[in-house]
Protein backbone atom coordinates (compact mmCIF):
# COMPACT_ATOMS: atom_id res chain seq x y z
CA UNK A 1 0.00 0.00 0.00
CA UNK A 2 1.46 3.37 -0.98
CA UNK A 3 1.89 6.12 1.55
CA UNK A 4 5.67 6.24 1.91
CA UNK A 5 7.34 9.63 1.72
CA UNK A 6 9.55 10.08 -1.35
CA UNK A 7 12.00 12.96 -1.72
CA UNK A 8 12.75 14.03 -5.30
CA UNK A 9 15.90 16.06 -5.89
CA UNK A 10 15.86 18.22 -9.03
CA UNK A 11 13.25 20.65 -10.32
CA UNK A 12 13.58 20.15 -14.05
CA UNK A 13 11.23 18.33 -16.40
CA UNK A 14 12.19 14.87 -15.15
CA UNK A 15 11.65 15.76 -11.51
CA UNK A 16 8.34 17.42 -12.37
CA UNK A 17 7.03 14.34 -14.15
CA UNK A 18 8.27 12.05 -11.36
CA UNK A 19 6.56 13.94 -8.54
CA UNK A 20 3.34 13.99 -10.56
CA UNK A 21 3.53 10.22 -11.09
CA UNK A 22 4.28 9.65 -7.40
CA UNK A 23 1.19 11.55 -6.28
CA UNK A 24 -0.98 9.75 -8.83
CA UNK A 25 0.09 6.46 -7.25
CA UNK A 26 -0.61 7.59 -3.71
CA UNK A 27 2.85 8.41 -2.41
CA UNK A 28 3.58 11.44 -0.27
CA UNK A 29 6.15 13.45 -2.17
CA UNK A 30 8.44 16.42 -1.69
CA UNK A 31 10.63 17.96 -4.39
CA UNK A 32 13.58 20.28 -3.78
CA UNK A 33 15.49 22.32 -6.35
CA UNK A 34 18.58 24.35 -5.51
CA UNK A 35 17.62 27.22 -7.84
CA UNK A 36 14.48 28.26 -9.68
CA UNK A 37 12.40 25.48 -11.18
CA UNK A 38 13.62 24.49 -14.68
CA UNK A 39 16.76 26.63 -14.21
CA UNK A 40 19.12 23.84 -15.29
CA UNK A 41 19.10 21.94 -18.55
CA UNK A 42 15.30 21.96 -18.83
CA UNK A 43 15.06 25.73 -19.20
CA UNK A 44 17.96 25.95 -21.65
CA UNK A 45 17.22 23.49 -24.44
CA UNK A 46 15.74 24.69 -27.74
CA UNK A 47 12.37 23.05 -27.16
CA UNK A 48 12.08 20.55 -29.97
CA UNK A 49 9.26 18.05 -29.59
CA UNK A 50 10.96 15.03 -31.14
CA UNK A 51 8.82 12.71 -33.22
CA UNK A 52 11.77 10.34 -32.98
CA UNK A 53 12.77 10.82 -36.60
CA UNK A 54 16.20 12.13 -35.61
CA UNK A 55 16.92 8.84 -33.80
CA UNK A 56 15.17 6.38 -36.13
CA UNK A 57 18.21 5.28 -38.14
CA UNK A 58 20.32 4.62 -35.05
CA UNK A 59 17.75 3.30 -32.57
CA UNK A 60 14.24 2.29 -33.57
CA UNK A 61 13.12 1.74 -29.97
CA UNK A 62 14.02 5.24 -28.81
CA UNK A 63 12.43 6.69 -31.94
CA UNK A 64 9.23 4.70 -31.39
CA UNK A 65 9.06 5.83 -27.76
CA UNK A 66 9.36 9.48 -28.83
CA UNK A 67 6.46 9.11 -31.24
CA UNK A 68 4.32 7.44 -28.58
CA UNK A 69 5.06 10.20 -26.08
CA UNK A 70 4.23 12.93 -28.60
CA UNK A 71 0.74 11.41 -28.90
CA UNK A 72 0.40 11.30 -25.10
CA UNK A 73 1.62 14.87 -24.53
CA UNK A 74 -0.85 16.12 -27.12
CA UNK A 75 -3.61 14.65 -24.93
CA UNK A 76 -2.42 15.68 -21.47
CA UNK A 77 -0.62 19.02 -22.06
CA UNK A 78 -1.70 20.52 -25.40
CA UNK A 79 -1.32 24.12 -24.19
CA UNK A 80 2.46 23.86 -24.14
CA UNK A 81 2.92 22.26 -27.55
CA UNK A 82 2.96 23.53 -31.10
CA UNK A 83 2.41 20.72 -33.58
CA UNK A 84 3.99 22.50 -36.51
CA UNK A 85 5.69 19.44 -38.07
CA UNK A 86 9.27 19.23 -39.29
CA UNK A 87 11.22 19.12 -42.53
CA UNK A 88 14.44 17.19 -43.05
CA UNK A 89 16.14 18.86 -46.00
CA UNK A 90 19.05 17.83 -48.22
CA UNK A 91 21.53 20.46 -49.32
CA UNK A 92 23.58 18.08 -51.47
CA UNK A 93 23.21 14.78 -53.32
CA UNK A 94 24.75 12.71 -50.54
CA UNK A 95 22.09 13.91 -48.12
CA UNK A 96 19.39 13.36 -50.73
CA UNK A 97 20.48 9.73 -51.13
CA UNK A 98 20.38 9.26 -47.35
CA UNK A 99 16.66 10.06 -47.47
CA UNK A 100 15.60 6.58 -48.60
CA UNK A 101 17.25 4.93 -45.58
CA UNK A 102 15.87 7.66 -43.33
CA UNK A 103 12.25 7.26 -44.47
CA UNK A 104 12.41 3.47 -44.18
CA UNK A 105 13.78 3.72 -40.63
CA UNK A 106 11.08 6.21 -39.62
CA UNK A 107 8.31 4.03 -40.96
CA UNK A 108 9.70 1.00 -39.12
CA UNK A 109 9.57 3.08 -35.93
CA UNK A 110 5.89 4.02 -36.61
CA UNK A 111 6.87 7.60 -37.49
CA UNK A 112 5.06 8.94 -40.55
CA UNK A 113 7.70 10.29 -42.94
CA UNK A 114 7.08 11.28 -46.53
CA UNK A 115 8.78 13.04 -49.38
CA UNK A 116 7.25 16.31 -50.44
CA UNK A 117 8.20 18.15 -53.65
CA UNK A 118 10.98 20.67 -53.23
CA UNK A 119 8.74 23.33 -54.76
CA UNK A 120 6.11 22.62 -52.09
CA UNK A 121 8.74 22.77 -49.32
CA UNK A 122 9.92 26.18 -50.55
CA UNK A 123 6.33 27.38 -50.66
CA UNK A 124 5.79 26.22 -47.07
CA UNK A 125 9.12 27.62 -45.83
CA UNK A 126 10.07 30.55 -48.09
CA UNK A 127 13.36 31.25 -46.26
CA UNK A 128 14.71 27.79 -47.04
CA UNK A 129 17.79 27.52 -49.22
CA UNK A 130 16.36 27.37 -52.78
CA UNK A 131 19.10 24.90 -53.74
CA UNK A 132 17.82 22.09 -51.50
CA UNK A 133 17.49 18.82 -53.42
CA UNK A 134 15.06 16.86 -51.22
CA UNK A 135 12.57 17.45 -48.38
CA UNK A 136 11.03 14.88 -46.03
CA UNK A 137 8.19 15.84 -43.71
CA UNK A 138 7.84 14.29 -40.22
CA UNK A 139 5.52 15.02 -37.25
CA UNK A 140 8.03 17.04 -35.19
CA UNK A 141 6.90 20.04 -33.20
CA UNK A 142 7.95 22.42 -30.45
CA UNK A 143 7.34 22.43 -26.73
CA UNK A 144 7.55 25.22 -24.21
CA UNK A 145 10.50 24.23 -22.04
CA UNK A 146 9.24 26.22 -19.04
CA UNK A 147 5.50 25.70 -19.22
CA UNK A 148 5.44 21.97 -19.86
CA UNK A 149 7.08 21.07 -16.51
CA UNK A 150 4.76 23.52 -14.75
CA UNK A 151 1.78 21.46 -15.93
CA UNK A 152 3.24 18.52 -14.00
CA UNK A 153 4.21 20.64 -10.98
CA UNK A 154 0.78 22.25 -10.79
CA UNK A 155 -1.03 18.91 -10.95
CA UNK A 156 1.24 17.32 -8.36
CA UNK A 157 0.90 20.32 -6.05
CA UNK A 158 -2.89 20.19 -6.30
CA UNK A 159 -2.70 16.52 -5.29
CA UNK A 160 -0.78 17.36 -2.12
CA UNK A 161 2.87 17.32 -3.19
CA UNK A 162 5.32 19.83 -1.74
CA UNK A 163 7.58 21.74 -4.15
CA UNK A 164 10.42 23.82 -2.72
CA UNK A 165 12.66 25.84 -5.00
CA UNK A 166 15.90 27.53 -3.92
CA UNK A 167 16.39 24.62 -1.53
CA UNK A 168 19.70 22.81 -2.04
CA UNK A 169 20.59 19.33 -0.88
CA UNK A 170 23.92 19.59 0.97
CA UNK A 171 23.99 16.12 2.49
CA UNK A 172 22.35 12.72 2.31
CA UNK A 173 21.58 10.86 5.55
CA UNK A 174 22.39 7.15 5.76
CA UNK A 175 21.52 4.57 8.36
CA UNK A 176 21.93 0.79 8.28
CA UNK A 177 22.98 0.76 4.64
CA UNK A 178 20.25 2.96 3.21
CA UNK A 179 19.56 6.63 2.48
CA UNK A 180 17.00 7.98 4.95
CA UNK A 181 16.69 11.60 3.88
CA UNK A 182 18.64 14.76 3.19
CA UNK A 183 20.09 17.85 4.78
CA UNK A 184 19.02 20.94 2.84
CA UNK A 185 19.93 24.61 2.74
CA UNK A 186 17.11 27.10 2.16
CA UNK A 187 18.86 29.86 0.24
CA UNK A 188 16.37 32.63 0.97
CA UNK A 189 16.88 32.36 4.75
CA UNK A 190 20.20 30.46 4.90
CA UNK A 191 18.42 27.99 7.20
CA UNK A 192 19.54 24.37 7.23
CA UNK A 193 17.14 21.57 8.10
CA UNK A 194 16.54 17.86 7.53
CA UNK A 195 13.94 16.14 5.35
CA UNK A 196 13.23 12.55 6.31
CA UNK A 197 12.24 10.21 3.51
CA UNK A 198 11.50 6.55 2.95
CA UNK A 199 13.10 6.85 -0.48
CA UNK A 200 15.09 9.45 -2.42
CA UNK A 201 15.05 9.92 -6.20
CA UNK A 202 17.97 11.81 -7.72
CA UNK A 203 16.58 13.55 -10.81
CA UNK A 204 19.26 16.22 -11.16
CA UNK A 205 20.36 15.29 -14.68
CA UNK A 206 23.90 16.45 -15.41
CA UNK A 207 24.39 17.06 -11.68
CA UNK A 208 23.46 13.48 -10.70
CA UNK A 209 27.09 12.59 -10.05
CA UNK A 210 27.48 15.44 -7.58
CA UNK A 211 24.40 14.37 -5.61
CA UNK A 212 25.48 10.72 -5.58
CA UNK A 213 28.89 11.77 -4.29
CA UNK A 214 27.12 12.91 -1.10
CA UNK A 215 26.42 9.21 -0.50
CA UNK A 216 29.92 8.16 -1.59
CA UNK A 217 28.57 6.72 -4.85
CA UNK A 218 30.26 7.10 -8.22
CA UNK A 219 27.57 7.28 -10.91
CA UNK A 220 28.48 6.91 -14.61
CA UNK A 221 27.36 10.07 -16.38
CA UNK A 222 28.78 12.35 -19.07
CA UNK A 223 27.77 16.03 -18.76
CA UNK A 224 27.83 17.17 -22.39
CA UNK A 225 27.24 20.90 -22.98
CA UNK A 226 26.06 22.28 -26.28
CA UNK A 227 25.69 25.82 -27.59
CA UNK A 228 22.59 27.31 -29.23
CA UNK A 229 22.06 30.62 -31.05
CA UNK A 230 18.80 32.52 -31.49
CA UNK A 231 17.97 35.28 -33.95
CA UNK A 232 15.22 37.88 -33.66
CA UNK A 233 12.85 36.57 -36.26
CA UNK A 234 10.72 33.49 -36.73
CA UNK A 235 12.13 32.49 -40.08
CA UNK A 236 10.64 28.99 -40.10
CA UNK A 237 7.35 27.59 -38.84
CA UNK A 238 8.38 23.93 -39.03
CA UNK A 239 11.41 22.45 -37.29
CA UNK A 240 14.14 22.30 -39.95
CA UNK A 241 16.76 19.55 -39.84
CA UNK A 242 19.56 18.42 -42.12
CA UNK A 243 18.84 15.11 -43.85
CA UNK A 244 21.89 13.28 -42.55
CA UNK A 245 23.00 11.41 -39.39
CA UNK A 246 22.82 13.56 -36.26
CA UNK A 247 25.63 16.08 -35.96
CA UNK A 248 26.42 19.61 -34.85
CA UNK A 249 24.35 22.57 -35.98
CA UNK A 250 21.74 20.63 -37.92
CA UNK A 251 18.41 21.69 -36.33
CA UNK A 252 16.62 25.05 -36.46
CA UNK A 253 13.66 25.31 -34.07
CA UNK A 254 11.01 28.05 -34.17
CA UNK A 255 10.17 29.37 -30.70
CA UNK A 256 7.68 32.22 -30.33
CA UNK A 257 9.18 35.01 -32.50
CA UNK A 258 12.67 33.49 -32.58
CA UNK A 259 14.56 30.91 -34.62
CA UNK A 260 17.11 28.81 -32.72
CA UNK A 261 19.97 26.85 -34.28
CA UNK A 262 21.48 24.02 -32.23
CA UNK A 263 23.65 22.61 -31.20
CA UNK A 264 27.27 21.73 -30.63
CA UNK A 265 28.54 19.22 -28.10
CA UNK A 266 31.56 18.75 -25.89
CA UNK A 267 32.30 17.26 -22.47
CA UNK A 268 32.80 18.98 -19.13
CA UNK A 269 33.68 18.03 -15.58
CA UNK A 270 31.69 20.94 -14.16
CA UNK A 271 28.12 21.46 -15.47
CA UNK A 272 27.95 24.77 -13.57
CA UNK A 273 30.78 26.33 -15.60
CA UNK A 274 29.65 26.38 -19.20
CA UNK A 275 29.72 29.33 -21.54
CA UNK A 276 28.73 29.67 -25.17
CA UNK A 277 32.02 29.46 -27.01
CA UNK A 278 32.74 32.11 -29.64
CA UNK A 279 33.86 29.54 -32.21
CA UNK A 280 30.61 27.61 -31.66
CA UNK A 281 28.51 30.71 -32.30
CA UNK A 282 30.29 31.37 -35.59
CA UNK A 283 29.98 27.72 -36.58
CA UNK A 284 26.24 27.56 -35.80
CA UNK A 285 25.43 30.71 -37.75
CA UNK A 286 27.36 29.34 -40.72
CA UNK A 287 25.48 26.02 -40.54
CA UNK A 288 22.14 27.81 -40.18
CA UNK A 289 22.87 29.83 -43.31
CA UNK A 290 23.33 26.60 -45.26
CA UNK A 291 19.69 25.76 -44.57
CA UNK A 292 18.34 29.32 -44.46
CA UNK A 293 20.66 31.87 -46.12
CA UNK A 294 18.98 34.81 -44.37
CA UNK A 295 19.53 33.47 -40.84
CA UNK A 296 22.52 35.68 -40.05
CA UNK A 297 20.71 38.77 -41.34
CA UNK A 298 17.77 38.33 -38.96
CA UNK A 299 19.52 39.98 -36.03
CA UNK A 300 21.40 38.24 -33.22
CA UNK A 301 19.27 37.67 -30.12
CA UNK A 302 21.24 35.43 -27.75
CA UNK A 303 23.65 32.52 -27.42
CA UNK A 304 23.78 30.09 -24.52
CA UNK A 305 24.76 26.57 -23.56
CA UNK A 306 22.88 23.69 -21.94
CA UNK A 307 24.24 20.43 -20.52
CA UNK A 308 22.95 17.08 -21.76
CA UNK A 309 22.99 14.45 -18.98
CA UNK A 310 24.21 11.52 -21.09
CA UNK A 311 23.99 8.16 -19.33
CA UNK A 312 27.35 6.38 -19.15
CA UNK A 313 30.91 7.53 -19.67
CA UNK A 314 32.04 8.65 -23.08
CA UNK A 315 35.29 7.46 -24.55
CA UNK A 316 35.43 10.12 -27.27
CA UNK A 317 35.75 13.87 -26.98
CA UNK A 318 32.09 14.88 -27.29
CA UNK A 319 29.95 11.96 -26.11
CA UNK A 320 27.97 11.58 -29.33
CA UNK A 321 28.57 7.83 -29.23
CA UNK A 322 26.42 7.51 -26.09
CA UNK A 323 22.74 6.62 -26.38
CA UNK A 324 20.06 9.26 -25.89
CA UNK A 325 18.05 6.72 -23.89
CA UNK A 326 17.76 7.11 -20.13
CA UNK A 327 18.87 4.93 -17.24
CA UNK A 328 17.28 4.48 -13.83
CA UNK A 329 19.90 3.24 -11.37
CA UNK A 330 18.88 1.35 -8.23
CA UNK A 331 21.80 2.12 -5.94
CA UNK A 332 20.70 -0.61 -3.55
CA UNK A 333 21.32 -3.23 -6.21
CA UNK A 334 24.27 -1.51 -7.92
CA UNK A 335 26.18 0.04 -5.01
CA UNK A 336 24.79 -1.48 -1.83
CA UNK A 337 23.17 1.79 -0.78
CA UNK A 338 19.41 1.21 -0.57
CA UNK A 339 16.73 3.87 -0.64
CA UNK A 340 18.19 5.83 -3.56
CA UNK A 341 17.45 5.89 -7.29
CA UNK A 342 19.22 8.06 -9.88
CA UNK A 343 17.85 9.01 -13.30
CA UNK A 344 20.34 9.92 -16.02
CA UNK A 345 20.07 10.48 -19.76
CA UNK A 346 16.82 10.95 -21.65
CA UNK A 347 15.16 13.78 -23.55
CA UNK A 348 12.49 16.37 -22.81
CA UNK A 349 9.98 14.72 -25.13
CA UNK A 350 9.93 11.54 -23.05
CA UNK A 351 9.86 13.09 -19.57
CA UNK A 352 6.55 11.39 -18.74
CA UNK A 353 7.82 7.97 -19.85
CA UNK A 354 11.02 8.46 -17.85
CA UNK A 355 8.92 9.17 -14.77
CA UNK A 356 6.72 6.13 -15.39
CA UNK A 357 9.69 3.76 -15.59
CA UNK A 358 11.36 5.36 -12.57
CA UNK A 359 8.29 5.07 -10.36
CA UNK A 360 7.70 1.54 -11.68
CA UNK A 361 11.18 0.72 -10.38
CA UNK A 362 10.36 2.30 -7.03
CA UNK A 363 7.13 0.33 -6.78
CA UNK A 364 8.99 -2.88 -7.53
CA UNK A 365 11.52 -2.21 -4.77
CA UNK A 366 8.82 -1.35 -2.24
CA UNK A 367 6.58 -4.22 -3.29
CA UNK A 368 3.72 -1.92 -4.32
CA UNK A 369 1.58 -3.12 -7.23
CA UNK A 370 0.28 0.27 -8.39
CA UNK A 371 -0.13 0.91 -12.13
CA UNK A 372 0.84 4.17 -13.81
CA UNK A 373 -2.08 6.34 -14.95
CA UNK A 374 -0.29 9.46 -16.18
CA UNK A 375 -0.75 8.69 -19.88
CA UNK A 376 -4.51 9.28 -19.63
CA UNK A 377 -4.77 12.06 -17.03
CA UNK A 378 -4.97 15.58 -18.50
CA UNK A 379 -2.73 17.96 -16.59
CA UNK A 380 -3.76 21.23 -14.99
CA UNK A 381 -2.81 24.43 -16.84
CA UNK A 382 0.68 25.69 -16.11
CA UNK A 383 -0.81 28.83 -14.53
CA UNK A 384 -2.36 26.73 -11.78
CA UNK A 385 1.06 26.28 -10.19
CA UNK A 386 1.18 29.97 -9.28
CA UNK A 387 -2.58 30.52 -8.90
CA UNK A 388 -4.09 27.23 -7.71
CA UNK A 389 -7.47 28.77 -6.86
CA UNK A 390 -8.35 31.29 -9.60
CA UNK A 391 -11.46 33.36 -9.07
Amino acid sequence: MAGEHVLVIGGGGTGAAIIHDLTRRGYRATLVERGELTAGTTGRHHGQLHSGARYAVGDRDIARECMEEVHILRKIAPQSLEMNYGLFVATNEEEAAYGDHFIAACNEATIPARDIPVEKALEMEPFLNPDITRAVQVPDGTLDAWRLPLHFFATAQAAGATVRNFTEVIGLHRAQGRVTGARVLEHATQREYDIEADFVINATGAWAGQVCALADIDVPITPAPGTMVAVKKRLNNMVLSRLHPAGDGDIIVPQRKLSIIGSTQWQTDDPDSILARHEDIEFLIRKANEMMPSFADAGFHAAWSAVRPLAGRAEGSDGRGLSRDFTCIDHGAEDGVAGLLSVTGGKATVLRAMAEKTVDTLCGILGDDIPCTTADAELLPHRAFFNPSPA
